[in-house]
């Protein structure tokens, strides 16, 4: 109930909210009633399931039928063996063994005069063939001697002249070692007269003397020997030709000295 002694804006308030409530009341109540004649209600089905499905799952196979089994005839007899025929022997006639035929040899023809002639032709022919062989043989021979002997005749004329030339380079260095060693040689020691004396030396290729000079010939003067004997020693290394083939010539010398020519 409203009290009287409330402000009458309230009342208005409460009225105006009565009123909208009825508005709002009214409103569902058609909207209710429009929604049921129009669209029929529609009932949802819903399926359960316990587990989810796999995707694209093959769908389960059947089981195939049993072949049919169908029943075997029963095995034929067998046809009894056939009795086997006897064999017989057939006992082949002897054999007649063929007679050998004696051959008669065959008769030997005799030469005749042309083939005779013949033949003798070809043996001169083979005859004249050989000589030439020969003689061709014995002209080879000959060349090939003439020819070494021309051979031998250059290599000898090349020696001998290897030889003069040799010597003339060994003469030519025995006197340079003879001149070297007179100029160390004291001539005081050796008297007026005209000695003569001879040393036997041993050579190395540097040119320095093996061991000691040896006396081979004496100048009777002792002083005169031992001048000589320093003067070869005084004068190492000797002078030697360069070519290494001569000093063969070389390694054994025995050298002339006379210590008061010039």
């Amino acid at each position: 109930m409203i009290r009287t002694r409330e402000n009458p804006l309230a009342l208005r308030a409460g009225a105006l909210s009565v009123l909208v409530h009825g508005l709002l009341l009214t409103l569902l109540v058609v909207s209710f009633s429009w929604h049921s004649v129009v669209q029929p209600l529609q009932v949802a089905q819903v399926e359960l399931w316990d587990s989810l499905p796999t995707p694209d799952q093959p769908p389960p196979e059947l089981p195939k039928p049993l072949p049919k089994v169908e029943p075997q005839p029963a095995p034929k007899p067998e046809p009894p063996p056939e009795p086997k025929a006897e064999i017989q022997v057939k006992i082949k006639p002897p054999v007649e063994t063929p007679k050998k035929v004696e051959k008669k040899p065959k008769e030997i023809p005799k030469p005749k005069a042309e083939d005779k002639g013949q033949d003798e032709i070809k043996r001169l022919q083979q005859l004249l063939a050989e000589d030439d062989k020969r003689l061709e043989h014995e002209a080879q021979q000959k060349d090939a001697q003439q020819l070494t002997e021309a051979r031998n005749a250059a290599e000898a004329r090349k020696a001998a002249e290897a030889l003069n030339a040799s010597s003339g380079v060994v003469n030519e260095y025995k006197a340079k070692i003879q001149a070297k060693i007179k100029r160390y040689v004291n001539r005081q020691v050796c008297g007026n007269g005209k000695p003569i004396l001879e040393f036997a030396i041993s050579l190395m290729p540097t040119g320095e003397i093996s061991g000691t000079p040896r006396v081979t010939r004496s100048s009777g003067l002792p002083a005169c020997d031992m001048a000589v004997e320093y003067a070869i020693q005084k004068a190492q290394p000797l002078p030697l030709p360069p070519q290494p083939e001569l000093f063969a010539q070389f390694r054994d010398l025995t050298l002339q000295f006379r210590p008061n020519e010039e």
